[in-house]
């Protein structure tokens, strides 16, 4: 990553007077609430384009002000959130609610978000604790659920020109079993990279992001630095999710007129070595990876936005290259033409997205993910393994039937067998042995309906509903589902169908609710259920979980497959 730290330096010499902010962690709960003002509105915001996540600071206190001033934060839980969300990011709202009537010890959260801030014209700093406290039962399990994390998160400016953010916790867990089910094939933490054992079937490890901002001129930020990021509007991605762990990257955006441009370069890890007392180390380090994107959208009128992607998977250390593919550093060429002009087989992805603002209160959604194909064996419908892709249509509606904070989420994916994967390590679509895209892999079909009501301004209650229909394999055989298995060992050329293989149904329902005892401060009451049915017993199983949690600047840990 020698070269993507030399273009770093590069545009950090051509910047100009412009302000950085950094941006809001991914958080469900967070988002929506930003999602849900726009759709409220009616109309596409020019603040931001919501397909790409994380959102900029500055752009959500810009968005609130805005529809603060159109007068569209009507109910108390309106009035709450909109508070709520100027406090969180007030270097730039400047709102007189963020400071504390009492701060502690007359040192101590002077402001409501921050345990210690710095404001001054050069240099802006805030740090705080993260904690996170959970305990509960599993019905499969003897010994009790956990998480104990502890750390700190720090944000800042200099010279109102980079920002920076950063979060370190320490942490140990023993998760539900159906997520240690999931670890079994290739003892991967979901979300996380190196882990070991902790005690009786409990888990350790760190969990570290950070990033440095700049605006090189008014239109084009970029970023640097190792951090999630989500592509799409849904609850799920099929082209780039926050399930595999952070990892290194390099972003450039173009904002400007009705057009957003964003190009992105990952450095992930190919393949990890692990076995049940946890991950391995190497003298060689792990093989590394390759992920570039491009993702052009535009808004079309005030209503629709309508987005095109490319993305290329490619490894420098695999047996057709030797060095890095300094091609794929160019930001608006397509990744096909290079891949063919340099006779390689890289795994390039295509594909589209869109979001339309139906009326006020509706907006829909979806995806498009090309893998691979050819157009006449989709036409004759022959079941060709290699017509790869995936498709995802949603609807969200806000005030749901006249009733204000009652929000409805309803979605449905599919993806094709065999889609994601390739024929090597360093071309499937996949982070530390995990899917990057969709936490199932691939061969499924799924619906997910979602409610999330806010009775009152500190009370948040989520119910979801997921079901999912798997073709899982048996031992020796790939019938599609596993992305990181090499694809030339598909079962069959043609007559593949979604689903195809062992048949595995799963249904999955989590109620939260959730209370704001301070700025940041939650406790959460989780209930999970969850029932797998298939011939094959390892997938044959029925879980109940309930815990109780204390977390404090840091959102919920979910495990929701």
């Amino acid at each position: 990553m020698k070269r993507l730290a030399g273009l770093v330096l590069l545009f950090l010499g051509s910047f100009y007077g412009y302000s950085q902010s950094s941006m809001v962690p991914l958080n469900e709960d967070y988002y929506h609430w930003v999602d849900r003002y726009e759709i409220k509105t009616g109309q596409l915001r020019p603040e931001f384009f919501t397909t790409i996540k994380p959102y900029n600071r500055q752009a959500i206190v810009e968005f609130t002000d805005s529809i603060e001033a159109a007068g569209l934060f009507s109910s108390k839980a309106d009035r709450f959130n909109y508070e709520y969300l100027q406090n969180d990011s007030w270097e730039w709202s400047r709102a007189e609610s963020a400071t504390s009537r009492k701060p502690i010890f007359k040192h101590f959260y002077k402001k409501k978000s921050d345990f210690l801030y710095v404001d001054e014209p050069a240099f802006d700093l805030h740090v705080n604790p993260v904690i996170y406290f959970s305990g509960g039962s599993d019905s499969r399990l003897d010994e009790p659920l956990f998480i104990n994390t502890r750390g700190v998160e720090i944000r800042g400016m200099i010279d109102g020109k980079v920002g920076f953010y950063s979060i370190l916790t320490d942490n140990q867990a023993r998760i539900p079993s159906y997520v240690n089910d999931y670890m079994v094939p290739y003892y991967a933490l979901p979300h996380e990279g190196f882990w070991k054992n902790f005690k009786d079937g409990g888990v350790d490890f760190l969990h570290a992001r950070g990033y440095f901002t700049f605006q090189a001129s008014k239109h084009i930020g970029i970023q640097f630095g190792h951090d999630r990021q989500f592509l799409g509007n849904g609850y799920r991605s099929l082209v780039y999710s926050d399930f595999s762990p952070a990892a290194l990257y390099l972003k450039m955006n173009l904002k400007i007129w009705k057009l957003n441009y964003m190009f992105n370069i990952n450095q992930v890890t190919a393949g990890a070595v692990a076995t049940p007392g946890g991950t391995k180390t190497s003298a060689d380090g792990f093989p590394k990876k390759f992920i570039a994107t491009h993702h052009l959208s535009i808004n079309l009128g005030k209503k629709f936005n309508i987005g095109l992607f490319e993305s290329v998977v490619f490894g420098a250390n695999d047996s057709t290259r030797t060095n890095f593919e300094l091609g794929y550093l160019n930001p608006i060429i397509f990744y096909r033409a290079i891949e063919q002009q340099n006779g390689s087989s890289d795994n390039v992805i295509i594909g589209m997205d869109f979001k339309w603002n139906i009326v006020k209160k509706v907006s829909m959604y979806g995806q498009l993910v090309l893998d691979e194909f050819l157009l006449e064996n989709i036409k004759e419908g022959n079941g060709w393994w290699a017509n790869k892709y995936g498709i995802q249509t949603g609807l969200k509606y806000i005030d749901a039937l006249g009733v204000s904070n009652l929000d409805l989420q309803a979605e449905v994916n599919i993806m094709r067998p065999y889609t994601h994967a390739h024929n090597t390590l360093y071309g499937s679509y996949s982070s530390y042995n995990q899917s990057m895209a969709h936490p199932l892999g691939a061969n499924f079909k799924e619906v997910v309906g979602i409610l999330r009501y806010q009775p009152l301004p500190r009370l948040n209650l989520t119910g979801k509903l997921v079901y999912s229909q798997v073709g899982r394999d048996t031992t020796g055989v790939n019938w599609g589902s596993d992305i990181l298995k090499d694809n030339s060992t598909h079962e069959l050329e043609f007559g593949n169908t979604i689903g195809q293989g062992v048949v595995n149904n799963i249904m999955f329902m989590n109620f939260t609710a959730s209370w704001m005892l301070k700025h940041n401060l939650f406790l959460d009451a989780t209930l999970i259920l969850r029932k797998s049915e298939s011939e094959v017993a390892f997938y044959n199983t029925n879980t109940t979980a309930t815990t109780l949690s204390l977390r404090w600047n840091i959102p919920q840990r979910l495990y929701e497959f």
